[in-house]
């Protein structure tokens, strides 16, 4: 694919390198390539832990780049700490990957690293990503989104290259489950991701669990809706989220989709955060 070939000329170019990784199938992908291109000795995989980012997903994250060989390291960057994180402002993710890039910028300068990537592709251009003006802040580069490769190019390569996060579900913070303006704490953060490892427990494949305060709205992927109609499941899911602690359980119909917290922002309050 002529996509890669570019990608891997950008990125033969760039010498040492750390990698913003997250084990998602974007920043797997760009550190598999980088370690193809630039060997073992030029790249650094660094990832944050915080209590916005679940166990299990760190474990993988822990267990692929074992499994590469990659050098990585864990760091703290716990958004909790940053002032006005907690009130849930719709930039959020701005002080959040402020914050991240920060620290990977500092590692890099320490350590004679030329640049720090993160796995942005062609399809996080646009829309409301606040996120993305913190990146571009601090010199952090996209080669994926230099290289015009979108998400579903990531996939059929890594499919092809053998990497087991080829159909990996989409995954954001867990903060990303909370209505701006809602507050968020850590026992909040703790909830969520117990509600969701119980619908990963239960066979889905793609979905949220938003917390709107007592209530928990459940998005699947649409053509996993049907499964509620099974009573037993169905049961299964409201006993669970309610022993965690919510009073309501509801069930999106319009089904999982990316931002669906930003829905409700006005085109006034996206403006400014838009690339």
């Amino acid at each position: 694919m002529e996509k890669l070939e570019r990608l891997k000329s950008c990125i033969k170019n760039l010498g040492r390198v750390v990698v913003a990784f997250s084990g998602g199938v974007d920043s797997t992908f760009l550190l598999k390539v980088c370690l193809d291109v630039l060997g073992k000795e030029n790249v650094l995989a660094v990832t944050a832990r915080s209590s916005t980012y679940p166990a299990r997903e760190l474990e993988e994250a822990r267990k692929l780049a074992e499994k590469f060989g990659a050098n990585h390291e864990i760091i703290v960057s716990e958004e909790l700490d940053i002032p006005g994180f907690s009130e849930n402002p719709p930039e959020r993710c701005y002080h959040c990957k402020k914050e991240l890039f920060g620290k990977l910028v500092a590692i890099a300068r320490e350590r004679g690293f030329n640049f720090v990537l993160d796995g942005s592709n062609m399809d996080d251009t646009g829309d409301f990503r606040p996120g993305m003006r913190a990146k571009d802040e601090l010199g952090v580069l996209s080669p994926l989104k230099e290289a015009g490769l979108t998400k579903a190019d990531i996939r059929a390569l890594s499919r092809e290259m053998g990497l087991p996060t080829w159909n990996k579900p989409s995954f954001a913070c867990l903060a990303s489950r909370f209505p701006y303006g809602e507050r968020i704490t850590a026992e909040k953060l703790s909830r969520v991701e117990r509600a969701e490892d119980l619908l990963r427990e239960l066979g889905f494949i793609q979905y949220r669990v938003r917390s709107h305060g007592d209530l928990a709205r459940i998005e699947v992927s649409p053509d996993e809706i049907d499964r509620f109609f099974d009573k037993t499941l169905r049961e299964k899911v409201v006993s669970g989220l309610k022993g965690l602690g919510f009073i309501y359980v509801s069930l999106d119909l319009a089904g999982y989709r990316t931002g669906s917290m930003n829905e409700g922002l006005e085109e006034e309050e996206k403006a400014p955060w838009k690339n």
